[in-house]
């Protein structure tokens, strides 16, 4: 038989000065191959238009419908209630800038972070239309692929809780992303400036290794063994420095 799925879902306007942090609960019959976007949608049109939340591709690769679900941070698109208790509760990700209900502003602090790990192939190459690009190896390649999957959905950043101790920590998707240009063969920048840029307590000394990025990545991406590999690379290129 169906369920009558409970919601309790966070509401707060930071814009509205009468507007407080608060819960509330709304009821709603489960249908089949229901997601929470699915349900969150009813909910706005049948029951509260005021509702916030963020979506916009709901195929799990945007990212913007980030939540957390009893407790977890992840994405609303591709949550299916059936695997869910009939009573769910629905907040806002942590870290980020609230914007209202269930909707936050993740979009600023990538762009901040990707300012500062410098998130662009360094190359004195001027480009030329007419000339083919030099081939990259398929290995390579595939390990490249595999970081760019990244949806910047930031659900690691919210699971971390290094970065919800320190604001100014790169976190998962940060470092991700530096290890992405680090085996890019097209990057010019040396193993001394990257270590400049995260060879600190703000990039790779900074995480306590409690691995929720990576339990909680919604496309499975091994942030951790990003990290160990970002380490050992560092490790390995500081020491000819001190000659």
């Amino acid at each position: 038989m169906p369920r009558n799925l409970t919601f309790n879902i966070f509401r707060y306007n930071p814009q509205d000065p009468a507007s407080v942090p608060h819960m509330d609960t709304f009821v709603l019959g489960e249908t089949d191959s229901m997601t929470l976007f699915i349900a969150l949608g009813r909910i706005r049109e049948e029951q509260d238009p005021s509702l916030q939340f963020d979506f916009c591709c709901r195929a799990g690769v945007c990212g913007s419908c980030a939540m957390v679900i009893n407790g977890r941070p992840g994405l609303a698109c591709n949550t299916k209630v059936k695997d869910l208790p009939a009573e769910i509760t629905l907040l806002p990700l942590p870290f980020f800038k609230l914007v209202g209900d269930l909707s936050v502003d993740t979009g600023t602090w990538f762009r901040e972070m990707y300012q500062r790990v410098e998130s662009w192939v360094h190359t004195e190459r001027v480009f030329d239309p007419a000339q083919e690009e030099e081939r990259m190896d398929n290995d390579t390649a595939n390990r490249i692929y595999e970081l760019d999957r990244c949806i910047e959905c930031g659900c690691c950043i919210a699971a971390c809780g290094t970065a919800r101790m320190r604001k100014d920590f790169l976190g998962a998707a940060g470092l991700n992303r530096l290890a992405r240009f680090l085996i890019d063969p097209r990057d010019q920048r040396t193993e001394r400036e990257y270590f400049e840029l995260i060879g600190n307590d703000q990039g790779i000394f900074g995480c306590m290794g409690l691995l929720a990025c990576e339990d909680v990545c919604p496309k499975r991406l091994p942030l951790q063994d990003q990290l160990g590999f970002l380490r050992r690379k560092m490790a390995l290129s500081v020491l000819p420095w001190k000659k």
